[in-house]
């Protein structure tokens, strides 16, 4: 089966004057509700449903419900245009692996994304890949979220906490969370009820941010880490996966090294500094990618 055709007769175009590299800000395994459609990039962000293209200018898009006016400010949000990302790579590039990531990758941005989809995605990410996240976070859109049609494409938002609160552990279950049911109905819960406040994390302290999420179920280092570095504005966190965890051991210690994750996760917040995630997310890439491709 083919890629579907995609008749869209005008688009509004976002000018992006640094580098900058949609496909692989997209797919890059940050955001888990992007996928391809035709020539451009199907998602749902902030309620709306978004079909993306790269242009030699930046990207041309459309929208709904929104309209693309109104939209312009969360795609700048959304991809951390705000961030200088030449001002980024100057203090990265520091490290010569992570510069020969941005080499191969230059433009792949940190993503700013909604905190509470994001919490339930990687809640959802454990023992877990990214084909299985992705259809696990469809299947809670589709069957609670708000369905949007645009250029023939219909898809659902992301449901809310009290959305998806109607479901409980049961359906969650039935849509193929698996065990990972129980941890997203606990949380769905506490945000819920107002027991847990994602936005005011944002303005904690790290160890502060991290410590709140980890009290949640399912929740550990890992997954905590993912969301302060992609929805809570913790660009000193450094999540560390089996992607992440190979790249290091390969790449910075003596071969047969064993080093278990907080000691890795000390080490790297001390070496990448203010901006690990952002290394984080190139060493995530480029490790992950190399395997794909037979790399060495």
């Amino acid at each position: 089966m083919g890629s579907p055709r995609v008749n869209i007769t005008s688009a509004m175009q976002l000018r992006i004057e640094q580098p900058f590299d949609l496909a692989s800000s997209l797919m890059s395994g940050q955001a888990h509700r992007w996928r391809p459609y035709g020539p451009w990039y199907s998602g749902v962000i902030y309620g709306n449903l978004v079909h993306i293209r790269q242009d030699l200018f930046g990207v041309e898009y459309q929208c709904t419900p929104a309209t693309e006016e109104e939209l312009e400010p969360i795609l700048r949000s959304y991809f951390r245009l705000d961030d200088d990302l030449e001002a980024v790579y100057g203090e990265i590039n520091a490290d010569s692996r992570v510069a020969e990531m941005v080499a191969l990758y230059p433009g792949l941005r940190v993503l700013r994304q909604e905190p509470w989809e994001c919490l339930v995605a990687f809640i959802c990410s454990a023992t877990s890949n990214i084909p299985r996240i992705a259809a696990n976070m469809e299947s809670m859109a589709d069957s609670f979220g708000t369905p949007f049609t645009l250029n023939e494409e219909t898809r659902c938002t992301f449901p809310g906490p009290h959305q998806l609160a109607w479901g409980g552990e049961t359906v969650l279950r039935q849509l193929g969370l698996g065990f990972r049911a129980r941890y997203v109905a606990q949380a769905t819960e506490e945000v819920a009820q107002g027991d847990l406040d994602l936005e005011p994390l944002k303005q904690a302290p790290y160890e502060e941010a991290k410590e709140r999420l980890m009290q949640l179920a399912g929740v550990g280092s890992k997954i905590a880490d993912c969301v302060l570095a992609f929805s809570l504005e913790k660009m000193n966190a450094f999540p560390i996966d089996v992607w992440v965890r190979r790249a290091l051991l390969e790449w910075y210690f003596p071969a047969g090294t064993k080093m278990k994750d907080r000691d890795l996760l000390q080490w790297a917040q001390a070496y990448f500094g203010r901006y690990g995630a952002y290394s984080q997310q190139y060493l995530f890439h480029g490790r992950r990618l190399r395997d794909r491709k037979g790399g060495s």
